[in-house]
């Protein structure tokens, strides 16, 4: 019961947040630069047919009454149709978002795969060398722009070793896999430096503490005390900076999708902006904050279920 209420609560805390995200969506969108029906005509339509594209896109109405048309229609499932695309805003996103989700799923297990063992051998050698080798190596990566890790890792792997293909995306698991290990690679590097030095500090922190000192008094087993007493603390504030990288991650894929030519919906944003696309950029902005709830909703449940005690917050 109790961590039903929780759910609800943190259900309840979201309403709000899509009710300030819309007004946001539907008031950025309005202040791009450019005008969507010269878009859709070109530069050499007439003032008629401009005009005509303006009354039909419902630019001609009120502000008031265009984001009243907006947010019903949005609750209604209508995003409208996409000028860039030719088909509706909600089928567009939906054809593209699973690429930018695997994409995303698979970054960030690449990341745990690189950064949990390697932030319990910083920690547990701390002082020595190779806690200062693999916190050395994590800076570097740290303080290297995500497109440029994407240049290099393009450069040699795919362009001039031929390990892995330059971009696109496959048709089966094992393609996708394949094809998308290129980009989540450079998402991960990225993503691992800031979850190693995270889980490696509460780590270290977990061991100074004073249960740990009475559990190791008591003669427990050190693969007991690192697995049930320090890792599981230790996640608790590592879940949410990994929370917080995923949503970075979904919103800010636009730069790795473009670098690798990988048909997600970071990709999908770049296009739309440079083509005024209205409907989609408000639909793919609302489906990034949207996914972005959801995972933050995610993590505080993952940190409830390992500290009850946030239940009550």
């Amino acid at each position: 019961m109790e961590s039903l209420n929780y759910i609800l609560k943190r259900l309840i805390l979201m309403v709000p947040t899509f009710a300030i995200v819309m007004v946001i969506i539907f008031l950025l969108v309005r202040l791009l630069p450019g005008d969507p029906a010269i878009a859709i005509a070109g530069d050499r339509a007439s003032d008629a047919d401009l005009a005509a594209i303006r009354d039909r896109l419902g630019l001609n109405e009120p502000m008031l009454v265009q984001f009243w048309l907006f947010v019903t229609n949005t609750l209604q499932g209508d995003l409208g149709r996409s000028i860039l695309m030719k088909a509706p805003v909600t089928q567009v996103i939906f054809d593209r978002l699973p690429t930018t989700i695997f994409l995303t799923l698979y970054a960030v297990t690449l990341a745990l795969i690189i950064a949990g063992p390697l932030a319990f051998v910083a920690a547990l050698n701390r002082g020595r060398w190779p806690d200062a080798v693999i916190r050395g190596v994590f800076q570097v990566g740290l303080s290297m722009p995500v497109f440029y890790i994407g240049l290099v890792l393009l450069t040699f792997l795919a362009a001039q070793l031929r390990l892995f293909p330059v971009g696109g995306y496959g048709a089966t698991f094992g393609e996708n896999l394949f094809h998308l290990f290129l980009p989540a690679m450079t998402v991960a590097l990225y993503t691992s430096a800031i979850v190693m030095r995270n889980l490696r500090s509460a780590i270290v922190e977990v061991l100074d503490a004073e249960y740990v000192q009475f559990a190791r008094a008591k003669g427990l087993p050190n693969r007991l005390i690192l697995g049930r007493h320090v890792l599981r603390n230790a996640l608790i504030s590592t879940i949410t900076l990994l929370g917080l990288s995923i949503g970075n991650l979904m919103s800010g894929t636009l730069v790795t999708e473009t670098v690798f030519a990988v048909p997600g919906v970071g990709r999908l944003m770049l296009e739309a902006i440079f083509a005024r696309d209205y409907p989609l950029i408000q639909g793919l902005t609302l489906t990034f904050a949207v996914l972005v709830s959801i995972v933050f909703l995610l993590t505080d449940l993952f940190q409830s279920l390992l500290d009850p005690r946030m239940r009550l917050a």
